[in-house]
């Protein structure tokens, strides 16, 4: 059988439709299932193969702006012939393009031509341009849902138009009515993986775990092989379970496109299951096969491993590293406690307290210092640094809703040893305030105003040993105030003997505490003193009496 010359033309041109359909048809799956890299390289060909195919050069633009890389584009669109700029997808792509740069009113030139040439007709094309103001940052998302609305008017049917629909008015912040379209075109579709996934991100923005994990195990029921939702699952289960976020993290991996991010994630996920060998290699294979000082991370984990391994001196070279390597504007506040937690854990405090300090100085919220504050005023309080051990108390103690009386009363502790006299009187003042019926603060202002005033000239601290005795006086057996009225009733004594002469009442003062400890010596020596004392003076006094 002979076949026409005519004729073997025509079916060459049908096999050579037919093949560019299939792999334009790939490209759209390939962004579908968010495999960007995959759907550049086949539209690359398709373009340069078919240069007049203006749905190719649209679907290599959404590839691009899809992937937030949508510079390369500018220099790849000025590659197409002249006849095909006329027609309305290469238009949108030229849109999209301008709109993901920022030139709203350029790209609103470009969709209106398009959609101008029978385009509002034409869900496809209407789903197009609403997809850029949905991806891009200038979009106007208003004005997708408008688009959308009339494209689902011409085709009621296709679930990917309703999850497109969904998306606008996530991004305009209408979650209840995103779930409303996004369930519509699930009734179209129950299968749609994308709708479900989307659906399940609503309630992943609610912290809803029930509800998300339902829609993404949905999704992966209807399609396997639909990548997005694994790393949906893998994050989520990267933070409770981590044995389950590697199965899923593998499966993500193998039905995505390669990307050198994943290789530190599996590192990090070796890391998180305790194969701290394991991640410690893979991590020194990556920087070898790469330049290290574009890889830091890798250090920080391998600290980490090695901190897993009980190997504190490799932890703290690896964090080293980590931070001659890494941009100061990617560090955060824990890197900066790692290295002060390894340099406590080496008995070098002083380096500790400097990266506790600036640890405290990233956190952002003032609540989230205290932590730092108080392992700082520890760490002094073992360096016996008693003024700094104050100060970080005092940060620790002041707006702290969880602070309590043990903390105020420990900054009052650590300002008296750091013999700021004045500070702490006001600490404990502060405390009397707060716990009235406490006799810890009469004490300590007592003893305070005692170190102030140590000739006794102006009796600073007998006003608060007297409130003091008149709390705890009726309980003499208890070993504490035992201790404190024998300490206070003898100040007293020596206040009267010194500064005032008034033996009768310093006498009276040691009897009381001979009451509550009858071999007091030190009583007894006094008391014999006084007594002679009183007793010569009365002799010589003419009349017969004295203090």
């Amino acid at each position: 059988m002979q076949m026409k010359k005519g004729s073997l033309l025509l079916l060459c041109g049908v096999i050579s439709a037919t093949a560019m359909s299939q792999t334009t048809e790939d490209a759209k799956r390939s962004i579908y299932y968010e495999r960007y890299a995959t759907a550049k390289e086949q539209l690359q060909n398709i373009v340069k193969t078919d240069p007049a195919n203006a749905e190719g050069w649209y679907l290599l633009s959404k590839a691009y702006i899809m992937s937030k890389d949508a510079a390369p584009l500018k220099q790849l669109l000025a590659q197409s012939p002249a006849a095909v700029k006329e027609e309305p997808f290469y238009q949108v792509a030229y849109g999209s393009y301008l709109l993901s740069a920022g030139n709203k009113d350029s790209a609103r030139y470009y969709f209106d031509e398009a959609l101008d040439k029978k385009g509002q007709k034409n869900p496809d094309l209407l789903a197009a341009v609403a997809n850029a103001h949905i991806a891009t940052k200038a979009g106007d998302a208003s004005y997708a849902v408008q688009l959308l609305d009339k494209a689902i008017e011409r085709d009621k049917k296709d679930a990917a138009l309703y999850t497109l629909l969904g998306d606008a008015h996530r991004k305009l912040g209408n979650g209840s009515e995103a779930y409303k379209v996004y369930s519509a075109g699930l009734d179209k579709n129950e299968k749609y993986a994308a709708g479900l996934y989307r659906m399940g991100k609503i309630f992943v923005s609610q912290k809803n775990p029930e509800m998300y994990l339902k829609y993404f195990n949905q999704a992966l029921a209807a399609d396997s092989n639909y990548a997005p939702v694994l790393y949906d699952l893998y994050y989520h289960y990267y933070f409770t379970e981590p044995q389950k976020a590697m199965q899923y993290f593998k499966q993500f991996v193998a039905k995505s496109d390669p990307d050198k991010d994943n290789d530190v994630l599996y590192t990090d996920l070796l890391y998180l299951n305790k194969e701290y060998q394991a991640a410690i290699s893979n991590a020194q294979q990556l920087l070898g096969k790469n330049n290290g000082d574009s890889m830091p991370r890798l250090y920080k984990l391998m600290a980490y491993s090695y901190i897993g391994m009980k190997d504190t001196s490799s932890a703290m070279t690896n964090m080293n590293l980590f931070f001659a390597k890494e941009a100061d504007s990617n560090e955060v506040a824990k890197d900066y406690e790692l290295m002060a937690d390894l340099y406590a854990a080496a008995a070098k405090p002083d380096s500790a307290a400097a990266y506790y300090v600036k640890t405290a100085e990233m956190v952002k919220e003032p609540k989230d210092k205290f932590p730092y504050y108080k392992k700082l005023s520890d760490l002094y309080k073992d360096l016996k640094d008693y003024r700094n051990q104050a100060k970080y108390l005092g940060l620790y103690y002041t707006d702290n809703a969880k602070a309590t009386n043990i903390d105020l009363f420990n900054w009052g502790i650590a300002n008296y040893k750091a013999e700021d006299y004045v500070q702490a009187d006001t600490v404990f003042g502060t405390y009397i305030q707060k716990y009235p019926d406490q006799a810890f603060g009469y004490y300590w202002r007592a003893r305070i105003n005692s170190s102030m005033d140590s000739t006794m000239e102006k009796g600073a601290a007998i006003p608060w040993y007297k409130q003091l005795i008149t709390m705890i006086e009726n309980d003499p057996t208890n070993k504490t105030n035992k201790k404190w009225l024998i300490e206070s009733y003898g100040y007293l004594a020596a206040y009267e003997t010194n500064q005032i002469k008034d033996y009768k009442s310093a006498t009276e003062n040691l009897k009381k505490i001979l009451a509550i400890d009858p071999e007091n010596k030190d009583a007894q020596q006094y008391i014999a003193i006084l007594e002679k004392k009183l007793s010569a003076d009365n002799n010589n006094s003419p009349t017969g009496s004295n203090k």
